[in-house]
């Protein structure tokens, strides 16, 4: 581990953010594993919510159950660990109602909740799994003004 991946992991497990991650994975069963980057690696996640087939909280990530062959993604830990990082920025638990609410801006521009979601953007949208979706015209939204033809 890096001196900033000890500093991360340290921070979020004072913040407390990573003991709920850890809370979380044990009330559903979840088998743990250290991952690279100070993560901890926890499979067999089982409920339906979030939809993602992984998911961060604190240093914690969780696996749904059809997703454990993505432990193995470099790109996808790199992007949960880019979370992880946004865990300890945001000073640990409060990182949750500030993503929702950059979920359901992502939303409301674009019918999709990562597309214009700051954190998810951040984290990188394809190491994600996710694909970029246009922003949707709208009431009162205006087209920007075309050039004058010839």
């Amino acid at each position: 581990m890096t001196p900033f991946e000890k500093l991360r992991a340290g921070w979020n497990l004072v913040n407390g953010s990573t003991l709920v991650g850890l809370g979380l994975a044990a009330a559903v069963r979840c088998s743990l594993a250290p991952g690279p980057q100070g993560l901890i690696l926890a499979h067999g996640y089982g409920l339906g919510l979030p939809k993602a087939a992984a998911f961060t909280v604190g240093n914690v990530v969780l696996f749904h159950r059809s997703a454990a062959g993505l432990a193995d993604n470099p790109q996808l830990l790199s992007h949960e660990s880019r979370h992880s990082t946004q865990y300890a920025l945001c000073l640990g638990l409060p990182f949750l109602p500030l993503y929702a609410g950059a979920a359901l801006w992502s939303v409301w521009r674009t019918g999709d909740p990562a597309s214009r979601n700051v954190f998810e953007r951040n984290a990188g949208l394809r190491a994600g799994g996710y694909t970029e979706r246009a922003v949707r015209r709208g009431p009162g939204r205006r087209r920007a003004p075309s050039a004058p033809v010839a």
